[in-house]
């Protein structure tokens, strides 16, 4: 899956969750926490890519081993400073990111790509990229098409939500 379209999903999981659980749209703090843990994956794995360091995009924080046990311990720390709307937040976009890698090659029949779910115990081979789903009227249909819909249903709801997470970057930001 492309980085932005884990953002999106991060955003589409974690603002189901507040509607199903709170019945509202997501504050602030805990969208952005949302969003920025379901591309903390590929913050970390796509540059040590990039940088040579790994021989794959997907190793280490895209691993259940590294996974598991972050998210175990931001739980602690937003337990223990009583914000376990973040902690959920973290988990919910942390396991969103995991989650939504793993249909796209249970739909290609490249089950072997799964590996990295539990690097670094089995080694992951190099990623083939977008997949084909099928073919309508002789137009291919491949990953990115579902990716971009699921980015512009993300893009959708957030704008509708009244951009959550805006507000609280300008005042970060403002000088």
């Amino acid at each position: 899956m492309q980085p932005i379209v884990h953002l999106a999903v991060g955003y589409l999981c974690y603002a189901g969750y507040t509607r199903w659980r709170r019945g509202r749209r997501p504050a602030d703090g805990p969208a952005l926490v949302a969003v920025f843990a379901a591309g903390l994956a590929d913050f970390i794995d796509k540059p040590l890519y990039a940088a040579g360091i790994a021989s794959v995009g997907r190793t280490i924080a895209h691993s259940l081993l590294v996974t598991i046990p972050l998210v175990l311990l931001v739980w602690c720390v937003a337990t223990r400073y009583d914000r376990r709307s973040l902690g959920i937040a973290f988990a919910i976009g942390s396991l969103s990111h995991i989650a939504t890698d793993v249909p796209w090659h249970v739909l290609s029949g490249e089950f072997d790509e799964l590996r990295f779910l539990l690097w670094p115990i089995t080694d992951m081979p190099a990623y083939t990229g977008v997949k084909p789903l099928g073919n309508v009227g002789g137009l291919e249909i491949t990953t990115l098409w579902l990716e971009a819909v699921v980015l512009a249903a993300g893009l959708a709801l957030w704008w509708t939500d009244g951009r959550p997470g805006i507000a609280a970057i300008r005042r970060i930001f403002k000088t």
